[in-house]
């Protein structure tokens, strides 16, 4: 028999039942992306976890989040190693106990009912959960046993989801002989098995090389046209997270901005204009006298930048300017606000770290333009 679904999360409601450590609060709740999404497939209030340390100071990895996913969304937290993403995740899954605060997940109570939490939601982990020894189809029914479905529907539901992530003639291949993506696929067919409400996704693509990673998303985004679960995903990769209905930038434990990744880059408003001169020491005190008093104009190796409305329209008239002053502009670039710049302006720093995925350059009004 499948477990049992979580209460209908319609007939919930939730209200904060800690006060958050840190006097620092989440950004308001957002509306509604669609008129359609009035029922929440993750609802925290005020979750904290903390930890004790051997010097008797406190760790806070989850520092009072309040959060909302709308079902059947994809939904990103992106922060950086160590920003408190696996954490939550444990707490959201009833694999953690939450220090203070509240959530529900699938309409069920992750304290009070941890086993409905458990049998509504499908995870796949930061790391593989595969055994290398067994085969991909003993590997998938072994899973659809321990979540209780009967002999029959099990192999049912294994044929079924090899057959949706593009394994079908792998099947009977130990796990140990199929590459990276091929892995990370499987463990998408073993998290859906049981039909979850909600499944979790862990840094998901860690380690693949970009035509994985693209195949892994392919597959993922055809999972949930087709079986309308609500994903969750934790990354640092800002590419991931462009593919998400909605966002939340999560840093030190404490969530410090959400919406969606095209709302969020909006806020800042501002297009990066960048020109390259043969005199940029020069170039930027013009740009400078150019541009509305109280404007930042910085330069560096990359030569003189800033930020600026409609950047396009105004690299004519910075290029006149520069002519005027007898500095040949040897390139120039406008170029919308990344998700990176949406992190720096929240958290003051970038989200880059060593080994992760370079950021897809955004197109460019005018890029690298020779003149």
């Amino acid at each position: 028999m499948q477990p049992p679904a979580g209460d209908d999360a319609r007939t919930r409601t939730t209200t904060p039942t800690a006060t958050d450590p840190d006097p620092d609060r989440n950004p308001a709740p957002d509306a509604a992306p669609c008129a359609a999404r009035t029922a929440y497939a993750i609802s925290t209030r005020g979750l904290v976890k903390s930890y004790p340390g051997p010097d008797g100071t406190t760790t806070h990895a989850v520092r009072g989040l309040d959060l909302d996913v709308f079902e059947g969304e994809t939904f990103a937290f992106l922060g950086p190693n160590g920003a408190g993403k696996s954490t939550t995740l444990a707490l959201l899954c009833a694999l953690a106990r939450p220090t203070a605060g509240h959530a529900t997940v699938a309409g069920a109570d992750v304290l009070g009912r941890p086993d409905r939490v458990r049998a509504a939601v499908g995870m796949l982990f930061q790391h593989s959960a595969l055994d290398p020894d067994l085969t991909a189809e003993q590997n998938l029914h072994i899973h659809a046993r321990l979540y209780g479905l009967r002999r029959r529907h099990a192999r049912l539901r294994v044929t079924e989801m090899l057959e949706t992530v593009g394994l079908a003639d792998r099947r009977r291949s130990p796990v140990r002989t199929l590459s990276g993506g091929m892995r990370r696929r499987l463990e998408l067919a073993r998290g859906l098995l049981h039909a979850p409400r909600v499944l979790f996704l862990d840094e998901p693509t860690t380690g693949l090389d970009p035509h994985a990673r693209a195949q892994v998303w392919g597959h993922l985004r055809l999972l949930r046209e087709r079986y309308g679960c609500t994903v969750f995903v934790t990354t640092h990769y800002l590419e991931e997270a462009e593919n998400c209905d909605r966002l939340g930038i999560i840093d030190h434990g404490r969530l410090v901005a959400r919406g969606t990744p095209l709302g969020l880059k909006a806020a800042i408003g501002d297009d990066r204009v960048v020109l390259r001169t043969d005199d940029d020491a020069s170039a930027r005190r013009v740009v400078g006298r150019t541009v509305p008093p109280g404007l930042a104009v910085t330069q560096d190796a990359g030569g003189v930048s800033l930020r600026l409305p409609d950047g396009s329209a105004w690299i004519p008239r910075l290029c006149g300017a520069l002519a005027g002053h007898g500095i040949a502009v040897h390139a120039a670039s406008a170029t919308p606000p990344t998700l990176d710049d949406v992190f720096f302006h929240h958290t003051g720093r970038s989200i880059h770290v060593p080994g992760s995925h370079p950021t897809p350059a955004a197109p460019a009004a005018a890029t690298e333009e020779a003149l």
